[in-house]
């Protein structure tokens, strides 16, 4: 296991310098980005004062060099429009989303699964077919209609205390818990039905321990890798739902980064996608092997 780590966070390390000087050379290749103020009537002056401020009068690989130290530190750049660092786009809505998603899904999952063909799972599937049926933008609009037009008992948009969260985590988070309501239903039903489970019932193992530590740890291979990159995707933002209750996440923030052609907030944005992406899928290597015995990592 710890050749295992130090394989991963090596390649992990080689990975995030190859997408760095892909990102820093593809945003240079797209010219100088003093020129999105052209309009303006920018002065010489200001036309230096920027070059210095962005390292421009510098040569390109002494440009890099400044760039990939400040991105080790924890700075990714600052928005050419709007004067903000990349890292105050906030990343809560995708972890409590996670969370519902987790909370919600797994147990209507082992729930359906056990009690299939019962109005338990007959609840378990409604949940799961109208989660991803329904698209995300319809569902926010008509909890808003409900909950803070009629009700008003939610606000409708914008981040502020607790109950802010509670709308745009459902609405992002239904279509992710019924993803894993399914994976974790199909895959404690072909548990179940295996000749290990029959034979701790027969031994008269409690009907918890026979579920939750013999069916669901041998199921759980699959939701467990679908949610380290549901994590990883959440954090990166969903740009529909950010944009129907105007949260200021990171979706929305590439978006105008690529409308605007903000060049410096998109190469900190896609350097902080490949991080997300490469520990969630650290992560879930990690927890599979300590879940499940079979995983072995030389």
């Amino acid at each position: 296991m710890v050749q295992f780590l130090f394989r991963r966070v090596l390649l992990m390390l080689v990975t995030l310098c190859a997408v760095s000087v892909l990102v820093f050379t593809m945003s240079r290749i797209q010219g100088d980005p003093r020129t999105m103020f052209m309009n303006r009537g920018v002065t010489q002056e200001m036309w230096d004062a920027w070059g210095k401020e962005m390292g421009l009068d510098k040569p390109l690989p002494i440009q890099y060099l400044v760039w990939a130290s400040k991105a080790a530190r924890g700075d990714l750049g600052d928005s050419l429009w709007e004067r903000r660092a990349v890292t105050t786009a906030t990343v809560q809505l995708g972890f409590t989303t996670f969370l519902f998603s987790v909370v919600i899904g797994i147990p209507l999952g082992v729930l359906s699964a056990v009690h299939r063909g019962t109005v338990v799972d007959l609840i378990g599937r409604f949940v799961a077919v109208t989660g991803q049926a329904l698209p995300p933008f319809w569902i926010g609009l008509m909890l808003i209609l409900i909950f803070s037009v009629w009700l008003d008992l939610l606000p409708a948009a914008k981040k502020g205390g607790l109950n802010s969260f509670i709308l745009p985590t459902i609405t992002l988070g239904w279509l992710f818990a019924a993803s894993i309501l399914r994976l974790v239903r199909s895959s404690m039903l072909s548990v179940l039905d295996e000749e290990f489970i029959k034979l701790a019932r027969a031994k008269g193992v409690r009907n918890t321990s026979v579920i939750w530590k013999h069916a669901f740890k041998n199921a759980a291979a699959a939701p467990l890798t679908y949610s380290g990159l549901l994590l990883a995707g959440l954090c990166t933002g969903t740009v529909v739902t950010e944009s129907v209750f105007g949260w200021p996440g990171i979706g929305r923030l590439s978006i105008d980064a690529v409308l605007q052609n903000d060049f410096p907030m998109l190469a900190g944005l896609v350097l902080l996608f490949t991080l997300l992406f490469i520990i969630g899928n650290l992560v879930v290597d990690i927890v599979l092997a300590l879940i499940d015995p079979r995983v072995r990592y030389s």
